[in-house]
C-alpha cells in the first residue's frame, strides 16, 4: 500500500513525540501516531496532498505554537516520503504464553507499543482469536515448554496458560533456558506450591526468586484488563530504568 511516511527529525523544547516517531498516511486512513492533535493534522494534511501532487519526498519545520497554536512551545522537523508503510522496529522479546482472557488483555495492552517483539504461545489454533494484531507473531505448540528453548534468552516472558502444569512446566524451562525477565499469573498459594516443586528439580532460591508471581499490580486488581495495566506499566517503567542505567540489567518484571 503506498502512501506517505511522516518522521519526527528531530524536536526542541516541548514536543508531543520524540524523534524517529512515525506515522503513515494512505488514501483509506493512517496508522501510528506523531503526537496527535493539530501537528497531527498539518502532517495528515502536508501528506494528502503530496499524494495528490506526486510529490515524493519533502520536510518541513513547524513551530507549535506561533503556526498551530499549540501550548507546547517546541518545534519539531518533519520528513515526509513516499513508502510502503512504516519501518517497523525490532523491540525488546516478549513472549505470551497463553490465549486466554489474560493473554488477550496482555496482548491488546502491548502489542500497540513499539517497546516489544511479541510472540504469542498456546497449545491449539483454536484458542486464539480470529484476528491476530499485525506485528504479533502466533506460535502453536502442543508442548509450550518444549517452545520455550527457542526463546531469545534475553526474552521477557508472561506466563497466564489454561493449566498449571504447563505453567510449571515453562517456569522450569524458563529457569534452565534463562531470560530477561519472567512473570507467572497465579496466587500465593500456587506460586508457594510451585517454588516447593522447583526447589525439589534442584532450582535455587536465588533462581526462584527471578520469577514474579503474580504478574501485575494487585492493588488494580484481578480483572484480566487491570492485568494487563499493571503488566504494561511494570515492563515500560523496566525499560525505562533500563536505559537510564545506561545498559545495566532491568528490574524486575511484571
Amino acid at each position: 500500500m503506498t502512501g506517505i511516511r511522516v518522521t519526527i527529525l528531530s524536536g526542541a523544547g516541548s514536543t508531543p513525540r520524540d524523534a524517529g516517531t512515525q506515522m503513515f498516511v494512505h488514501a483509506h486512513g493512517i496508522q501510528g501516531t506523531i503526537g496527535g492533535g493539530a501537528l497531527e493534522w498539518e502532517a495528515m494534511r502536508c501528506a494528502r496532498q503530496m499524494l495528490a501532487d506526486g510529490t515524493k519526498r519533502s520536510e518541513r519545520k513547524i513551530a507549535l505554537g506561533p503556526a498551530l497554536g499549540q501550548c507546547c512551545g517546541g518545534a519539531v522537523s518533519l520528513l515526509f516520503e513516499q513508502a510502503d508503510g512504516m519501518i517497523t522496529e525490532q523491540g525488546t522479546p516478549l513472549w505470551i504464553w497463553g490465549a486466554g482472557h489474560v493473554g488477550r488483555a496482555l496482548i491488546n495492552t502491548l502489542h500497540p507499543l513499539p517497546d516489544f517483539q511479541i510472540t504469542w504461545v498456546d497449545t491449539d489454533p483454536a484458542r486464539f482469536p480470529d484476528m491476530i494484531p499485525d506485528g504479533v507473531t502466533q506460535l502453536i505448540a502442543a508442548e509450550p515448554a518444549r517452545a520455550m528453548t527457542h526463546a531469545p534468552q534475553e526474552a521477557d516472558h508472561l506466563i497466564a496458560t489454561y493449566s498449571h502444569e504447563i505453567d510449571f512446566a515453562l517456569c522450569h524451562g524458563a529457569l534452565l533456558h534463562g531470560f530477561a525477565s519472567c512473570g507467572v499469573i497465579g496466587s500465593e498459594t500456587k506460586w508457594a506450591r510451585f517454588t516447593s516443586r522447583l526447589r525439589k528439580l534442584g532450582h535455587c532460591d536465588a533462581q526462584i526468586s527471578s520469577i514474579r508471581c503474580p504478574i501485575g499490580l494487585p492493588n488494580l486488581g484481578k480483572h484480566p484488563q487491570a492485568i494487563a495495566v499493571g503488566v504494561a506499566s511494570r515492563l515500560l517503567n523496566g525499560r525505562m530504568h533500563k536505559n537510564l542505567a545506561d545498559g545495566t540489567t532491568r528490574e524486575g518484571m511484571a
